[in-house]
Parts: structure tokens; C-alpha cells; sequence
């Protein structure tokens, strides 16, 4: 029974491409107009096939997961691209749009978010074993969009102009004081002391990220001028010349944008400049794709400008400049995803396949939505006055000319 109702939703969803499927009866069916991205699957049993035509936005992915969707031809990667292209309205079912329903309300009701709770947030994901993450991140662990350029750079190369692009925008000068919101492995704020002479205090809530952040500043011998403790943010107190976030304002929550904003406000000095980094989609959803929900980034919420903006301009901040970068992170999860494959036996090491088959899915969707979808990224300039900002963006070009001359002074690897 719902072989047929599988059926007939594949039947109304895929009308791009070529996508071939072996039903649990070994039925086996074409449906789309025949051109690329082409690809076949095996529905391993009728079960397999009542949970996706039920919930097709989470069961995809997790009868792939649990082996029960199996890619026969092409890769998973052509499969999840004709999903995408062909839209998601043409998949719901009555039961699947009820359950669509009940997550975006549960979502709303659930918005504000605690310190506590963002802390468990934040370790489902980035308190995974490091090695994990050594395995298809560049060598300075950077795990954010990079700044391809020019589309030719290497990993390693994009991953080190983007430090360099935000850095070129933060009007860096010697004895400053730095605050990165977000911190990571500690990657941008070990850069900006090199290559600036700043001081700099980072802030995570990941515990595994805090220690390899401050091993990497004592090997460094830099322990001195770049610090980094686990505190949220809205618990940092002082005054900042700088204040840098990177790929963390996804994890602030729409409840809490103003709430954000007004603490860079707080602390950014009078004369400060704040640059923002983040993910941003085309115009806000009422919940994330509940894949991602679930089993990568509780909670998570990828902004618009439209929700951006509104909370800035409740504060006494000045949006000096803004970039969108289009492509970049697509061709990121692209380099991350091959390195991830090439590191396979060492993944499974550390975990095992359901979790490998996870993490591949992961990247992927991520991909494809920068890629096909709607997604880019945002670069932000804040200042609290007009004469902080030059004239022209001409200077960007300027700093990053300055920047990487002090990268090559410093022996930061070319």
C-alpha cells in the first residue's frame, strides 16, 4: 500500500532530471524528464517506504542513514541535487505537511534560547572528537565559509584569504584589543595577533574547542596576547577596539538578535569597528530542515537580512558596509566533503557508519543549498560613528595587500 503512495509522490515531486527507483516488491519505475542529475535508489522494504511518503523531509534521510535507501547509481550527491531542483512542495503528502505544521509551530514556541541550553547546543556538534574534524578541515581548523577568490585556491589558500578579508576590514593597528565572539579552535584570533600585534580574548561554549585553542596559543608561544575561555557571550564584560564574530550568529536565535547586537554595542569602545560573519539566507523559514535540527545543529537558525537589520537599528550601531559572498561556502563543503571521503577508514575509527553516512549527508545538503538553493554569506562592518569607516571600499584591497606582507613576516605558510 505504501509502495503506491510513494509512488505517486515521487511521481508528482520529480519532474527535472532522471531518477530511477526499485520499489520493496522489485517493482522498478523512471520518473523526471530524463535529463541530468540522474540517479537510482532501492527502497529496501515497505516499512522504509511508509516512513518516507509519512515524513519525507526527515525520512530520506534517515532510511539512508539506517541503510534502508540505498544509491545504486550515480552518487548520493546526484540524488539529494534532483531532490533539490525539483522543490519540496511536490513531496508532501496530507500527513507530511501536519508534521511540517507541528515543527514550525514547535519551533516558534521554543525560540528563546539560554545560556544553558545554548551550551548544550553547542557541544552536540562542536564537542565532537577533534579528530574528526582534523580530518577534512584545513590545517588551522577553520570551519566556516572560506574566500575563494578567484575559484582556483586551494583549501588552505581560501581558508587564509578569508581571515585575511575580514581582517582587511577591521582597520587592525598594533596594542588593540580584540574580542572574537566564537572563537572556534582559535584560528582567527591566533591570526590577528600575529599579523597585527593585537591582544585578543576569544569566547566559545565548546569545551573541546576551548582546550585546542589554548594549546595551539601556548605552542605559538602566544598564550600571552591570545587568550580564549568558555563563556557565553552575553556574559563578556569590558571594552573592545575590535569585536569579530565568524559563523556563530546562526547559533544566536531570532529572539535574541537584538539582545546580541546590543552587547556588541556595550562593548564595542567608541572608535571600535565590528565585522559579523555569517550564513544568510534569502528571506526567513519557520524552521530549519529538520535533518539539520535534529542531528547537527539544535536550535540553529540561519538569518535573513530582513531579520538582521531591524535588530541593529534598535541599537546606536552603524552598518558601515555590507558583502554578500555567493558560491564560496558551496565550493568550501565541496573540499570538505572530498577530504572527509578521502579520510574514510580514519572516520570509521572514530565512529561508525550510520554516523559517517550522517555527517556525508551533512555536508552534502549543506552543498547543494549554497549551491542551488538559496543560501549565501554576509560581511557586516558596525561602527558607532560615520568617520570610522573610509570614504571608498578601496581600502579593503589596501589592508589585505598590508595584511599579507605581515602574514609572510610572521611565517604564516604561503
Amino acid at each position: 500500500m505504501f509502495e503506491d503512495r510513494l509512488r505517486g509522490m515521487l511521481k508528482r515531486g520529480i519532474r527535472k532530471g532522471a531518477l530511477e527507483v526499485v520499489f520493496p516488491s522489485g517493482r522498478e519505475e523512471s520518473f523526471g524528464d530524463g535529463s541530468a542529475p540522474v540517479a537510482r535508489v532501492r527502497v529496501a522494504s515497505e516499512a522504509a517506504a511508509r516512513a518516507v511518503w509519512l515524513d519525507p523531509s526527515l525520512q530520506f534521510a534517515e532510511q539512508y542513514m539506517d541503510g534502508n535507501l540505498i544509491v545504486e547509481r550515480g552518487e548520493l550527491y546526484d540524488f539529494l541535487a534532483l531532490a533539490k531542483k525539483n522543490g519540496a512542495r511536490g513531496f508532501a503528502s496530507a500527513p507530511a505537511a501536519m508534521r511540517e505544521a507541528g515543527r514550525a509551530l514547535h519551533r516558534m514556541l521554543r525560540r528563546h534560547v539560554l545560556p544553558e541550553q545554548s551550551k548544550r547546543n553547542v557541544a552536540h556538534h562542536y564537542d565532537l572528537d577533534e579528530r574528526l574534524f582534523r580530518l577534512f578541515l584545513d590545517a588551522d581548523l577553520q570551519y566556516s565559509c572560506a574566500y575563494f577568490e578567484t575559484g582556483e585556491e586551494t583549501l588552505e589558500e581560501a581558508q587564509r584569504k578569508k581571515k585575511r578579508h575580514i581582517a582587511a576590514k577591521m582597520h587592525l593597528e598594533p596594542g588593540l584589543r580584540v574580542l572574537d565572539i566564537g572563537c572556534g579552535w582559535g584560528g582567527m584570533g591566533l591570526y590577528l595577533a600575529q599579523v597585527s600585534g593585537a591582544e585578543v580574548l576569544g569566547v566559545t561554549l565548546a569545551e573541546e574547542q576551548l582546550r585546542v585553542a589554548n594549546e595551539r596559543a601556548a605552542a605559538a608561544g602566544m598564550a600571552d596576547r591570545a587568550k580564549f575561555r568558555l563563556q557565553d557571550y552575553r556574559e563578556v564584560q569590558g571594552t573592545f577596539d575590535r569585536i569579530v564574530s565568524v559563523g556563530m550568529f546562526e547559533h544566536v536565535g531570532p529572539h535574541h538578535f537584538e539582545e546580541y547586537f546590543r552587547q556588541i554595542e556595550r562593548l564595542l569602545a567608541p572608535g571600535g569597528v565590528a565585522v559579523i560573519h555569517s550564513i544568510v539566507r534569502q528571506k526567513p523559514n519557520r524552521a530549519d530542515p529538520p535533518f539539520v535540527e535534529k542531528y547537527i545543529f539544535p536550535n540553529g537558525h540561519i538569518p535573513s537580512l530582513g531579520e538582521t537589520f531591524p535588530a541593529i537599528e534598535k541599537t546606536k550601531l552603524l552598518v558601515k558596509d555590507v558583502e554578500i559572498l555567493t558560491m564560496h561556502y558551496a565550493d568550501t563543503l565541496r573540499d570538505w566533503r572530498r577530504r572527509f571521503h578521502e579520510n574514510r577508514e580514519e572516520a570509521l575509527k572514530l565512529y561508525d557508519e550510520r554516523f559517517f553516512r550522517m555527517w556525508d549527508l551533512y555536508l552534502i545538503t549543506s552543498e547543494i543549498s549554497f549551491r542551488f538553493g538559496k543560501l549565501a554569506n554576509f560581511q557586516i562592518i558596525l561602527t558607532k560613528r560615520h568617520d570610522e569607516a573610509p570614504r571608498s571600499r578601496a581600502f579593503i584591497g589596501e589592508a589585505e595587500a598590508r595584511l599579507e606582507a605581515a602574514e609572510r613576516a610572521a611565517g604564516i605558510a604561503a
